[in-house]
């Protein structure tokens, strides 16, 4: 079983150990991120090793818009922050009853991450080669 906390973040503080940010504001609340964000709920948990896990379970909920049910709010909605400590608790230790499943799950996902990046970086290239060709052109 994984230990965690998760409280409200202050600005300006700084953790010594691992953590994650989730946003609590707005429609991408509980979007993951390493950097916080002005609204944002820190979870800090006690090994390196338990980002891959935590980070997962967090990217996933936040995808598949698990959060939008309990959104509160009718101008700017916000997560409260005892929804989120019951549910992504219950989240994260549901996801790691099946290790290998889990471990098989983090993969996948790592060798897709780099893929995406490959396949943005060729993306890049194929833009700047067309502006390059285009420039050409105006220029003559």
């Amino acid at each position: 079983m994984l230990k965690f906390i998760i409280k409200t973040h202050k600005k300006g503080t700084i953790y010594s150990k691992p953590h994650l940010f989730l946003l609590n504001k707005g429609m991408n609340s509980g979007k993951p991120q390493k950097e916080p964000f002005t609204n944002s709920f820190v979870i800090i948990f006690e090994r390196d090793s338990d980002f891959d896990t935590i980070n997962l379970t967090a990217y996933a909920l936040w995808k598949t818009k698990f959060w939008h049910q309990f959104l509160s709010g009718s101008v700017i909605p916000f997560l409260r922050l005892n929804d989120v400590r019951k549910e992504f608790s219950t989240k994260v230790n549901q996801e790691i009853k099946d290790h290998k499943e889990h471990v098989k799950n983090v993969q996948t996902l790592k060798l897709l991450e780099q893929s995406e990046k490959r396949f943005n970086e060729n993306l890049n290239l194929i833009n700047d080669m067309r502006r390059v060709i285009l420039f050409r052109y105006i220029s003559k």
